[in-house]
């Protein structure tokens, strides 16, 4: 049986993107590490012209060479500056990993959310409440929360110590970070801590602001945001499908690829990831869902061969570790036998945004088609 499934059996595709971002981690060999930020924050795009105004690619499949998709932006906008109090005490529906589990809370004065890719913090500014925010994972980066105490290490292992010395009266996870036990130990030390699981994908944003916005009583927030990042993200989309080739023959075949070169380790993104739902959304075809891969699973030579892709998604920090793209199709000759390693074809994002799924998802998209279809403006970085 598939290890992932077995962790997380009642979300076999929240797992699926579980298990790749944790894989993500032990593969680098990471430990628990610092408690506390390295100051370095991810690279951003600043100002530049609308989506729609950009110089668009007309043979995107002609163009060659690797390009960086690096957000705009790594503000989150609260959908109100002034939200109501928190509509509590209620009780609530925990997520947990091993079954739903109803928890009381009774305060949200002082919050942490903490996961892989800091969406949960994210969505709770989004909602308006960033300010009862009391510590941080390693990976939210979001401008006026610098300053929070990190309660995550470099491996996403969380700090029982760092968090009970923030004396939260709420957490929100996902799962991804833990130990599970450490989680269910700061539960048993009287803290409620609630999970919220969303499958991955772009519907997982608005339903996450529900989700929260519910935990904290006022689930009209959580309309509110959704509706507002699902307008922003099918903003995206319209404007990348009427920008791309209309023939399905000259639109660019995808795959998202997770590598890591220290291990030779290289994985393909297929169903139940969401990478397959942001390869449509981007105009492109997505390979894996076409060949029927599934989940997060070893890819061989012959299928990466077979699948031919015209252009190769991989986040940012496995394109380093094979020391770039060109080095990549020497130390993987079957990914230079494809379309898109002969051209070095190669898009890379930051691990922590681009499967994120959180309020700058439609950043995030915005980045990535600039890298795919202006690559120009999108140069690498690395």
């Amino acid at each position: 049986m598939d290890t992932v499934s077995v962790l997380y059996p009642r979300h076999n595709a929240w797992g699926v993107l579980t298990g790749a971002l944790a894989l993500a981690v032990g593969l680098t060999g990471c430990q628990p590490g610092s408690y506390s930020d390295d100051g370095e924050r991810q690279e951003l795009a600043g100002e530049r012209p609308a989506l729609s105004e950009i110089d668009w690619l007309a043979d995107p499949k002609g163009w060659q060479g690797p390009s960086t998709a690096l957000l705009s932006s790594d503000t989150v906008e609260p959908i109100t500056e002034a939200p109501p109090e928190p509509d509590l005490p209620r009780t609530v529906t925990s997520q947990d990993l091993d079954g739903d589990r109803e928890v009381t809370v009774e305060g949200a004065e002082r919050i942490i959310a903490v996961d892989l890719a800091g969406s949960l913090a994210q969505t709770v500014v989004g909602l308006g409440y960033g300010d009862r925010l009391v510590g941080r994972d390693i990976s939210t980066e979001i401008p006026g929360l610098d300053d929070l105490p990190v309660v995550t290490g470099t491996g996403h292992a969380i700090s029982p110590e760092s968090v009970l010395e923030l004396r939260p009266d709420l957490i929100l996870t996902d799962g991804t970070v833990g130990p599970i036990d450490v989680m269910l130990q700061l539960r048993e030390a009287g803290i409620p801590v609630v999970f919220i699981r969303e499958e991955p994908g772009l519907d997982q944003p608005a339903r996450q602001a529900e989700a929260v916005a519910g935990v904290l009583g006022h689930p009209e927030l959580g309309s509110r945001l959704g509706e507002r990042i699902e307008r922003e993200i099918n903003r995206v989309v319209a404007t990348i499908a009427q920008n791309i080739p209309p023939e399905r023959s000259e639109r660019l075949s995808m795959v998202f690829l997770y590598l890591r070169g220290a291990n030779g380790i290289y994985y393909l993104f297929g169903e139940e990831s969401g990478a397959g739902e942001l390869i449509t959304a981007l105009g492109g075809i997505d390979v894996a869902g076409e060949i029927g891969w599934e989940g997060l699973r070893p890819v061989t030579d012959e299928a990466l061969v077979a699948a031919n892709p015209d252009l190769i998604l991989v986040m940012s920090t496995g394109l380093d570790s094979v020391g770039g793209a060109e080095e990549l199709v020497t130390l993987k000759p079957a990914i230079g036998l494809t379309r898109a390693g002969q051209q070095l074809r190669f898009v890379d994002m930051a691990d922590n945004v681009v499967l994120g799924f959180g309020p700058r998802t439609p950043l995030v998209l915005d980045a990535l088609a600039r890298a795919i279809y202006a690559p120009e403006q999108s140069p690498p970085i690395r």
